[in-house]
């Protein structure tokens, strides 16, 4: 009997990577919805509202009628964010309204096309608008309370008369533009759109945001399945993992990171080969305190894995390493909002 490959096929390999404005563009997520259960791992419609807390801070995720913002209908958001922070790295200005087209998003996010993928895009686009989040946790600035919607409006400005999407204009809500503004984002391996399943997905986000490039991260279940935003029971959720754990041993399908369960906990650590950019050399201990100066309040180590992520996928030859990471931090500047969790 043949096995499922666990990744989903590269529907569109023909094309480059991102194929509207910026062809070369990064893909970035905000922390504020790797860190925290925003997004629903389920793919039925789900109209269950949930609630987060830890200590002093709290987040609330209400349905409209059609349900919660899923995993999958993250793409979306995760593709205006990536557009918007690659034409700010090339002196552009942006705006929170985005026009797109439907087709470039589609390939650029691994998504079907056809009349089934621009219905379901359609579907993603409604739940985005509709999902209301209450928190008193912000991207960017100070604290306050807030009430508000992932977007604010979605307009499709041009339409096939067979109901294909041609350009869709976003208004990113002020979570997702103060994310980027405030350059509250982190880099996600492209493999991203072809992980199958929810729980991978949502493992690799709080990966990337934990453990960076620090040797491990331990969590416990019980705060882990908090964190996922799962629904389902404590065994349920251990035997998902579980089966994530398995099908990476067999497949090594999930990007930049093991993981393992060990105690009632998940260890992750990251695979060196994808995360050190082993064509630079090691810092100097003196550089990591400079650059603590230059970006005060930002983890270093998290700042180093995107430096190297940032100089291999541009290609860049860097003769002096150490001076050019310190550049690099001087850009990114003082972390605005202390981190709550």
């Amino acid at each position: 009997m043949s096995i499922r490959d666990p990744l989903l096929p590269k529907r569109h390999p023909q094309q480059d990577f991102f194929v509207c404005d910026i062809v070369d563009a990064a893909i970035k997520g905000d922390m504020g919805s790797m860190e925290h259960p925003v997004f629903s791992l389920t793919t039925k419609p789900d109209m269950k509202a949930r609630e987060y807390r830890n200590g002093d801070t709290f987040m609330k995720v209400s349905p409209s009628s059609y349900g919660l913002a899923t995993v999958h209908d993250r793409d979306i958001l995760i593709y205006c964010i990536s557009q918007c922070m690659a034409a700010l790295n090339n002196g552009q200005q942006v705006d929170r309204k985005l026009k797109i087209d439907a087709h470039a998003l589609i390939e650029a996010t691994n998504r079907p096309r056809g009349g089934r993928g621009y219905a379901l895009l359609k579907d993603s686009l409604r739940r985005l608008q509709g999902t209301q989040i209450e928190t008193n946790i912000t991207q960017g600035g100070k604290e306050t309370f807030s009430v508000f919607g992932l977007v604010d409006r979605a307009d499709v400005v041009r339409e096939t008369r067979d109901g294909r999407m041609q350009e869709i204009e976003i208004t990113l809500s002020d979570w997702v533009f103060d994310a980027i503004e405030n350059n509250h984002v982190l880099t996600l391996s492209p493999t991203y759109f072809q992980l199958r399943k929810p729980i991978e997905r949502r493992l690799y986000e709080l990966a990337r945001k934990h453990c960076g490039k620090q040797s491990k991260w331990e969590i416990g279940l019980t705060k882990l399945k908090a964190k996922t935003g799962s629904q389902s029971t404590d065994k349920e959720f251990k035997r998902m993992l579980s089966k994530v754990i398995t099908d990476n041993q067999a497949h090594e399908h999930m990007p930049d990171y093991t993981f393992e369960l060990s105690d009632h906990k998940l260890v992750v650590r990251p695979i060196r080969t994808t995360l050190t950019g082993t064509s630079l050399p090691p810092l100097k201990s003196d550089t990591y305190e400079e650059a603590r100066h230059h970006a005060a309040g930002w983890d270093i180590r998290i700042l180093e894995a995107e430096w190297r992520d940032w100089v291999a996928a541009k290609n860049i030859t860097v003769q002096h390493p150490d001076k050019n990471f310190i550049s690099f931090c001087k850009k990114r500047g003082p972390y605005k909002n202390e981190e709550l969790f």
